[in-house]
């Protein structure tokens, strides 16, 4: 029986499903920003190769945790949504930003934001996920989740 993981080690297990930068900034990509086709993801600020974005689009959704599909209204596209999978990683790229946004002195994140992160985490991580498997995103656009918590 040949073993194609490292080890049994949960973390180890993670890592080898999302743990390469890229992966985690095409999640970043759809959670905040409502990125869903490769265009979108391919003009992200890191510039990411497009031989490497097609790659980790198509590993990941090996993996489970993205779905590609139609887009809805130009056929030439396709969309990529994250599967419940991929949902399950919104609160560790919360947590991410978090972190980063506390360490880095140079971090562009929102301080309002990652306050209100930190002190209201576990009432918004459900608004966060809904949102998101509606094809909508922390900021942008007119169902985002700021937009949301501007109403109530």
């Amino acid at each position: 029986m040949t073993r194609t993981r490292r080890s049994d080690c949960p973390i180890n297990f993670s890592l080898e499903t999302f743990g390469d930068m890229w992966s985690l900034l095409i999640v970043r990509d759809i959670v905040y920003f409502g990125k869903q086709t490769y265009g979108e993801f391919l003009d992200s600020d890191e510039g990411i190769a497009t031989n490497v974005l097609a790659s980790r689009l198509a590993q990941m959704e090996q993996r489970g945790l993205l779905i590609k599909q139609s887009h809805p209204t130009d056929g030439r596209k396709e969309v990529y949504r994250l599967t419940e999978k991929g949902l399950d990683l919104i609160p560790v790229v919360l947590e991410l930003a978090n972190w980063g946004a506390k360490h880095d002195p140079d971090t562009s994140a929102p301080q309002d934001w990652i306050v209100r992160v930190s002190r209201e985490r576990d009432a918004l991580l459900p608004l966060i996920r809904a949102t998101v498997q509606r094809g909508g995103s922390i900021f942008v656009g007119p169902d985002s989740v700021l937009a949301q918590l501007a109403v109530q």
